[in-house]
């Protein structure tokens, strides 16, 4: 019966990283621009010497799901929602270019432009840093103009303009810390056609109705998984009774 509970387990296994990425997913339902993750199971045949009839499953979160998420019209003069395929690049934590469709941006205290998750925006120079005081707007083609609120009647500077990238032709991977990442290293090229829309943001395109029926199916597979488990005990059990009335 051992063969029964590890099969059984390796399903277990993968409903219960399933209902990681689901739960994730489910969390981030009001996160802008958060983009789901995908999650596949796959089964995995036990070769031997004998006719094996084994298959376990192996189950991990596969990449994101891009597809855009709806638009949301918040008036606010920095939010901006991304058109098209483009990616917003902005830097990790660890320095390394990352990138997101999460547009909500603010002025960080140290007077550096960033999004909502707290990472600097970046442009083709680095981090944009914001004057003291100056008021801030973006144009559609993502430069960022700084004006002065005491000169009102002087033309606003330009302190940079947003690298939106395009991932055409390049594999994009979702690391663990929920940001999208070149998968093997690098940094996408940026897209010079790309444009924003300010005042507007992009909303996770993750639905909450079917992600929480997922979630459901999910905890479900875990519970049959963990009865053939009980079943397998109860069987092995009754063999022992079996040989003991034998002897």
């Amino acid at each position: 019966m051992d063969r029964l509970i590890y099969t059984a387990l390796t399903g277990m296994n993968a409903a219960m990283a399933r209902q990681r990425a689901v739960a994730n997913n489910l969390a981030n339902t009001a996160t802008p621009g958060f983009r789901g993750e995908s999650f596949a199971v796959t089964p995995v045949m036990v070769k031997g010497g004998q006719l094996e009839a084994r298959v376990l499953s192996q189950g991990a979160v596969r990449g994101a799901d891009m597809r855009g998420g709806r638009m949301s019209t918040t008036g606010q003069a920095l939010d901006i929602a991304i058109k098209g395929d483009a990616l917003m690049a902005v830097q990790g934590r660890d320095g390394a270019e990352l990138y997101t469709r999460r547009g909500d941006l603010r002025i960080s205290a140290s007077g550096i432009l960033e999004n909502g998750d707290g990472l600097p925006v970046l442009s083709e120079s680095g981090p944009i840093s914001v004057p003291p005081g100056a008021e801030l707007s973006i144009g559609k083609d993502g430069r960022v103009f700084a004006g002065d609120p005491a000169a009102p009647d002087q033309p606003a500077a330009e302190l940079g303009r947003i690298k939106l990238a395009s991932r055409a032709g390049s594999a994009v991977m979702k690391d663990i810390d929920g940001f999208l990442r070149v998968a093997g290293g690098g940094v996408l090229p940026a897209d010079l056609e790309a444009e924003v829309m300010t005042g507007a943001l992009e909303m996770s395109n993750v639905d909450a109705s079917s992600t929480l029926i997922e979630m459901i199916d999910a905890q479900r597979a875990f519970e049959q998984r963990a009865k053939l488990i009980s079943t397998a005990g109860e069987i092995d059990q009754a063999g022992a009774r079996l040989m003991s009335l034998r002897a």
